[in-house]
Formats: structure tokens, C-alpha cells, sequence
């Protein structure tokens, strides 16, 4: 189904998209207050298959779910939850902003797995944002110092661990369908997370039930809004409003947490958008080129 390109339809999807992350953020931090990471993660799985189930019943049922790559689907989805009880787990340590600026390094980790496993070439655009993105970083942790906090690594594992995932869900995409490749992530991560839960269970209250209601809600239907801003317009308008997440959360961490971000934090966080952002130009411009060179269409032969 076409859908009519439109920038304010594309803008409010990443509305939606933008207050939803920003909720589940926040609803983290205040849920690890209460809830082991383990936990959190287990349930939210959980109830991530609830909230699926309708699609799947619209697709045809768990029969359409079938697949012959489960061995990816086990690799990628392990890494994708070790990554993810790593973002959760750095919101107990460092500032959210930081968290999310860090975060931002993903697409320089997907483009160097992806040139290496998948063939794919790194272009002038992907190696700018490649050194741009790992001078904000090196500026963010400021390695030098001696006096680097344990969160901003482990924020910066769970990024490599998101670029990884991203590189393999790249290649499952080309056999896969998208609903595939989530019920499958829900089934490995809940297998993956069901003993060290049991072994860390503590009954949460109901204040730590709504919070994981709000976390599984807000990281499902997060990505249907970002999947309709793509409907809407081109990634090079889409992706650059996801940067405005930095200074949301940001603020949010100054008004909730009084949490501040120093000058090196804002500054790498500014290499590393602005990186992401020449890269999605450069490729926007590869493509057009490409279509410019692109013979037109042959006559019909009847």
C-alpha cells in the first residue's frame, strides 16, 4: 500500500515515537530503583507477546512464523539482549542524557559490521561518521583522565551490542518478515532471561507493575510509530528529528533527576550527531545520483 509522502505526517509519527522513548527512559530508571534489570526484561518480553498477538493473528496465525534460520535468530537476539540489559542497567549509573548520547553510536558500529560481514562498502559518508562518531565518544568517556565511569562503558558495550544486532537483523531482513523477526526476538530473549529471573524474582509492587505495563507498551509501539514516519518521508528527514531525543532526555534528567551534562558530554554528543547527519546526506545524494544514471524504462512489448 503507497501512502502520499508527507513531513507533518511524518513529524507526528516521530512525535510518537520521541515521547514514547523518552517515557520508557525515564520509566527505566524508576523501575530499576525497585526491579533487578533481569526482571524488568522478562517481563516486558512477556507482555511484549500480549501485545503482538494481535499482528499475529492478522498475519495468519503463528503458522506464517515459521523459519529456517533460527541459529541467527538465536545469535542476533542474544546479543540484542545482552545490549539491552546494558542500556537499563547504565540508566542506574550515569545521566540519561549521556546514556542515549552514547547510544547514538550504534549506526557507526552497524556500518562496520555490515561493510565486514555483509559486503556492504563504507563510503566517504559512513567513515565520516565512523571518526566523528568515535571522537565524541573518546571526548564523552575522556579516556585520558583516568577517571572514566563504569556506566559510560557499559552504555558504550551496549551500543556496540545494538550495531551488532542491527548488522545481523540487516541480513535476516532479506528472507525474514519484520513480524518474524520480533516474535522470534520475544521468544529467545524471554528463554534467555527465565532462570536468572527466577533466581533474582522479587514480587514487585504495584508501582514496579505499572512501570514494566508502561516499559513493554512504550518499547513495542515506539517502533510502529517509527515505522509510519518512514511510511511518511525519507530517512534523511526522519532520523535527524530522532536526534532531538538527546536533548529531551537531557532535559528530562535536569528536571526529574537535577541531573546535569558537562561540556565534553554536549560536544561529543554534537560529533557524533552531526556525523550521523552527513552521513544520511551523502547517502541520500549517492541515491540520487544513482537514479539519475538509471536507463528509462523500456516500451511494453505486447
Amino acid at each position: 500500500m503507497s501512502t502520499t509522502p508527507s513531513k507533518p505526517m511524518a513529524a507526528l509519527w516521530m512525535a510518537g515515537w520521541l515521547s514514547l522513548m523518552l517515557v520508557m527512559a525515564v520509566a527505566g530508571r524508576e523501575a530499576t530503583r525497585e526491579l533487578n534489570v533481569f526482571e524488568l526484561m522478562e517481563v516486558r518480553s512477556l507482555l511484549g507477546f500480549l501485545l503482538l498477538y494481535p499482528l499475529i493473528h492478522r498475519s495468519g496465525g503463528f503458522s506464517a512464523l515459521g523459519t529456517s534460520r533460527l541459529p541467527q535468530h538465536i545469535a542476533r537476539n542474544l546479543i540484542h539482549y545482552g545490549a539491552q540489559l546494558g542500556w537499563f542497567f547504565a540508566l542506574t549509573l550515569i545521566p540519561i542524557g549521556q546514556v542515549v548520547a552514547i547510544e547514538f553510536t550504534m549506526p557507526i558500529w552497524t556500518a562496520i559490521l555490515a561493510a565486514s560481514f555483509l559486503g556492504e562498502h563504507l563510503t566517504l559518508g559512513k567513515l565520516t561518521a565512523i571518526v566523528l562518531g568515535i571522537i565524541g565518544v573518546a571526548i564523552i568517556v575522556r579516556p585520558a583522565t583516568g577517571e572514566i565511569n563504569p556506566g559510560q562503558l557499559i552504555a558504550l558495550g551496549a551500543a556496540v551490542g545494538f550495531g551488532v544486532s542491527m548488522a545481523l537483523v540487516k541480513s535476516l531482513t532479506r528472507t525474514e518478515s519484520a513480524l518474524a523477526i520480533i516474535f522470534w526476538m520475544l521468544v529467545v530473549q524471554s528463554t534467555a532471561g527465565l532462570l536468572p529471573t527466577l533466581y533474582t524474582w522479587t514480587w514487585p509492587s504495584a508501582y514496579g507493575w505499572g512501570l514494566m505495563v508502561v516499559i513493554a507498551i512504550c518499547g513495542t509501539y515506539s517502533h510502529y510509530c517509527l515505522a509510519n514516519a518512514m511510511r511518511y518521508a525519507d530517512a534523511t528527514v526522519v532520523v535527524p528529528m530522532d536526534f532531538l531525543r538527546v536533548p529531551l532526555t537531557a532535559t528530562a534528567g535536569w528536571l526529574l533527576y537535577a541531573e546535569r551534562l558537562d561540556a565534553f558530554t554536549v560536544l561529543g554528543a554534537g560529533l557524533i550527531l552531526t556525523g550521523n547527519l552527513l552521513n544520511l546526506k551523502a547517502s541520500e545524494a549517492a541515491a540520487s545520483r544513482s537514479a539519475l544514471k538509471r536507463p528509462a524504462d523500456q516500451p511494453v512489448k505486447l
